[in-house]
């Protein structure tokens, strides 16, 4: 039977049909998501870069902890090996330059740290005495206040490369790029650049081998003064405070350049010790200078010798130098940063902050999300068992059968391919049905094929193209019974699933009823993905969601509703683009219940390219957060709105919007742990969470009575089909932030879901 309704005129013939207002609205919601799209991705390569920042200024990212020793010095010259420990190359020429006697050059390395340096820092201003400081680059950029205070303060920094690796065994431009980097942060922290470097790992001028002169003479060639030691405080073994004082003192009230750290590990003997050794020292006599004063000095030695003016001339130009006194100008290797540097250093500090705040709060948001994911993989396992025991025991029941009429609707939108298997599908039902094809303007001749079959019951109902929402509203106005069955045009019943999906509606609460749907083309890889995500994700979650009575969702595919209900709650709106979510939510909010029907199964047609899969989940995923935007206020609600608002409305955002949007969160971090940290920890971790994954689909695809074969392609689903998934989302909430809107979107369809027969499973 066929509702007249006078089909569009044909166009005249050599002119272009007109788009309809479906093709219309699906152009402008593409050309809205494209940028979209663009920024999601853009949002997924910042946290990467953010990640990689991070793992570099750790060391995890480009580390080598290599440290070279034994090797041969026949190229080093002996004035070298045998020399002060300041070490230039003016004019080309390799010199040496030694501490004067009863003269202390304190030097710290590895710094600056957040904890030790500021105590350092604290007892030179207390005694008055400047501290030379060679600065981990990575260290400085987060740690930038830290260097300010220093360099105010009248101390003196210097270079110990921005990753603190051993510079023998890195190339040139790995060696430019560590000094470059730290001069940048340098520039960033305290507006300036030095040109004082020494090398991790070195100690006395002696240690100079072949493999790192190299190293030195490009440096010094580039204008840098490599600084060693003379005295050694070993701080770093953590031998006790009285043996740090007296390793660090010299012999013979020798000058000398002694080693200190203020980071690198655990530094209380080092704070405690400092104090004493200053005291020790200037009761000896020795005056504390900066590796400039040392140089300064030197030079004014020489140029004394020559002529009375030109040491006036000397004194006038060189800069003020500490003489025991730790005062605030700049020393004399310190250069003001300009220019470019200065906004580089600057742009570097702020993006360390970016990341220095967001990693830790990724970290922390990992630990929630994976709270969050194992709690609902043991909630849906607990729940899941008690709802299939619940169900299927043998004195359960809805109350008397229901055997009266229903109403079957299809919503179709050019679907020629699928229709056919469809309504004869629904014409095999054991349970008495009428059968309303809603046609939405279709122009495939959906319509027609389905008038063609001359099935019994068989009512086909045109429309002007309005969406599926609309479709679905005519549908229930020309619905004959009160219990209507809403499915897909791409659907597939089995001959009984009628009859079971209407049992609970002998429980007068029932307001609707969510039936098991299945995928029909589960032969692709596409398909087997989305198979094993049908059964073990919607399914599982549906029966957790039947106890807790706060089901989110009826599937398009297969549900049904009093038709009561559905008038009650103004019908189906197309204010969201998940129909199906916003009806179901108004019901629970309208006192009516919702439960999961899991022997009524339905076969459908899932999206069988990557394209289609991103369109659908994009549509399902947003429009679920456009229903949880619109049903908000169910959350002050009182009564069963408020049941569901405060119960129902947590547990959706939590598992469907929240949890999703940071699970990638676990790969990330995975991934990164993997190339960067433990490869073998990460791995198991990964292997652990994949494992309680299985177990959680293996019970699901037991009480679905399906074929475990398809768990063989879990680990390839959780490495690509997943990571699309979570872009989907995260684009979702892109739209959702920015704003947009999306209508109904058409599928390619393949019609290859055919009638199972007889099946009670999987195929």
């Amino acid at each position: 039977m066929t509702t007249p309704t006078p089909p569009p005129a044909p166009p005249a013939r050599g002119r272009r049909r007109a788009p309809t207002r479906m093709e219309r609205a699906a152009g402008r919601a593409a050309a809205l998501q494209r940028p979209r799209v663009l920024l999601a991705l853009l949002l997924l390569l910042a946290l990467t870069c953010v990640m990689l920042l991070d793992g570099y200024l750790r060391a995890e990212v480009g580390g080598d902890e290599r440290v070279r020793t034994g090797a041969s010095a026949s190229d080093v010259p002996d004035d070298v090996l045998d020399g002060g420990p300041i070490l230039s190359f003016p004019g080309g020429q390799a010199t040496t330059v030694s501490v004067p006697d009863k003269t202390i050059v304190l030097t710290f390395d590895d710094g600056p740290d957040p904890t030790w340096t500021p105590q350092v820092l604290e007892i030179l201003e207390k005694y008055d005495v400047p501290g030379t400081f060679f600065l981990v680059g990575s260290m400085v950029s987060r740690h930038p206040g830290i260097v300010r205070d220093m360099v105010e303060q009248g101390n003196e920094v210097g270079v110990h490369t921005f990753t603190h690796v051993d510079l023998s065994y890195q190339s040139r431009a790995r060696v430019t790029r560590e000094i470059e980097q730290t001069q940048l942060a340098l520039a960033g922290a305290a507006g300036i650049t030095t040109t004082l470097f020494r090398a991790p790992y070195s100690s006395q001028t002696d240690a100079v081998d072949n493999y790192s002169w190299p190293v030195y003479k490009s440096l010094g060639e580039d204008g840098y003064t490599s600084v060693f030691v003379d005295t050694d405080s070993d701080d770093w073994k953590r031998p006790g405070v009285s043996k740090i004082v007296d390793w660090a003192t010299p012999e013979d009230d020798e000058g000398a350049s002694v080693l200190f750290h203020d980071a690198g590990g655990e530094r209380s003997q080092t704070i405690e010790a400092l104090p004493k050794y200053i005291e020790k020292m200037k009761a000896a006599g020795y005056t504390f200078t900066t590796v400039s004063g040392v140089m300064a000095g030197q030079q004014q030695t020489q140029q004394a010798q020559q002529t009375q003016q030109a040491q006036q001339t000397q004194q006038t130009q060189r800069p003020q130098q500490p003489g025991g006194s730790g005062g605030g100008g700049l020393q004399a290797a310190h250069h003001e940063a300009t220019g470019a540097t200065l906004y580089e250093g600057k742009a570097l500090i702020a993006a360390v902050a970016v990341a220095e705040w967001t990693v830790p709060a990724l970290s922390a948001g990992l630990v929630v999300v994976g709270v969050a994911v194992l709690g609902r993989f043991a909630m849906m396992l607990v729940l899941a068992r008690r709802h299939h025991r619940q169900r299927n025991r043998r004195r359960f029941s809805w109350g008397p059968p229901v055997t009266g009429p229903v109403s079957v609707i299809v919503p179709a939108y050019n679907e020629k391919e699928c229709i056919e298997a469809t309504l004869r599908s629904l014409a095999a039902s054991t349970h008495p049905i009428e059968i309303i094809v809603v046609d939405d303007g279709s122009t495939d001749g959906t319509a027609e094929i389905a008038e063609s079959l001359a099935l019994p019951g068989v009512r086909v109902v045109r429309q002007a193209n309005a969406g599926k929402p609309a479709a679905l509203d005519n549908g229930v106005r020309h619905a004959r019974y009160d219990i209507v069955v809403m499915m897909d045009g791409d659907t597939v019943f089995e001959p009984d699933t009628v009859r079971h999906l209407v049992q609970p509606f002998a429980d007068p609460a029932v307001g609707a009823v969510a039936g098991n749907a299945k995928v029909g083309n589960r032969r692709s890889l596409i398909g087997a993905w989305q198979h094993i995500e049908y059964v073990m994700g919607f399914n599982l979650d549906r029966r957790m969601y039947d106890l807790l009575r706060c089901m989110p969702t009826i599937p398009g595919a297969i549900g049904a509703f009093r038709r009561e209900a559905v008038l009650q709650a103004g019908g189906m709106s197309d204010d969201t683009l998940a129909e199906d979510t916003d009806i179901t939510i108004a019901l629970h909010r309208a006192g009516w219940r919702v439960v999961y029907e899991e022997h009524a199964r339905a076969w459908t047609e899932a999206p069988g390219s990557l394209g289609q899969l991103w369109s659908q989940r994009y549509r399902w995923s947003y429009g679920t957060m456009q229903a949880l935007w619109k049903h908000r206020r169910s959350l002050l609600d009182r009564g069963p709105s408020g049941r569901f608002g405060r119960v129902g409305m947590p547990l959706v955002v939590l598992f469907q919007v929240v949890t999703p949007v940071f699970a990638p969160l676990i790969d990330v971090f995975t991934v990164y742990s993997m190339l960067f940290v433990d490869f073998r920890a990460a791995l198991l971790a990964w292997l652990a969470v994949l494992g309680v994954q299985l177990v959680c689909a293996a019970y699901a695809f037991r009480l679905d009575r399906e074929k475990y074969r398809y768990l063989l392609m879990m680990p390839l689903q959780q490495l690509a089909y997943r990571q699309m998934m979570y872009l989907v989302l995260i684009h979702s909430c892109v739209t959702a932030l920015t704003g947009g809107r999306l209508r109904w979107q058409k599928l390619k369809r393949t019609g290859e879901v055919g009638t199972p027969a007889g099946s009670t499973g999987a195929g």
